[in-house]
């Protein structure tokens, strides 16, 4: 399969903040979302390959009949924008939140591994 070229976008939209806060909510206190929301919002963006990101957090990577990186590949495919994923380090667990971008760090993993993820990390 040929690797579709990602239209990444400059920065994550507001959305994407809130659905990090919706996340976060679970594991952290109001207090530490607020300023790790805060922190990433200012950050650059960055490059980070999917497979040291899902290596990173720890996570599996959902099988590609998942309806939400099926989504992700299409919007890839036809070169609609990405978003940027927003991670957050917790060196107390030794590995790293995605905070939002899940299931299109999935996406992109699925077209390679060794493909740059943009994201935003604090």
């Amino acid at each position: 399969m040929k690797q579709p070229s990602i239209n990444w976008a400059s920065k994550p939209c507001k959305d994407n903040y809130l659905a990090a806060i919706s996340y976060l909510r679970l594991i952290y206190s109001r207090k530490r979302i607020a300023a790790v929301i805060k922190r990433l919002k200012h950050s650059e963006t960055c490059t980070f390959k999917a497979k040291d990101i899902f290596r990173a957090s720890g996570l599996s990577l959902l099988g590609v009949s998942n309806s939400q990186v099926i989504k992700f590949q299409q919007k890839i495919k036809a070169g609609e924008k990405v978003y940027p994923i927003l991670l957050v380090r917790d060196p107390k667990n030794g590995k790293v939140v995605i905070a939002d971008g899940y299931h299109r760090t999935c996406a992109v993993y699925t077209f390679h591994e060794n493909e740059p993820i943009h994201c935003r990390i604090v």
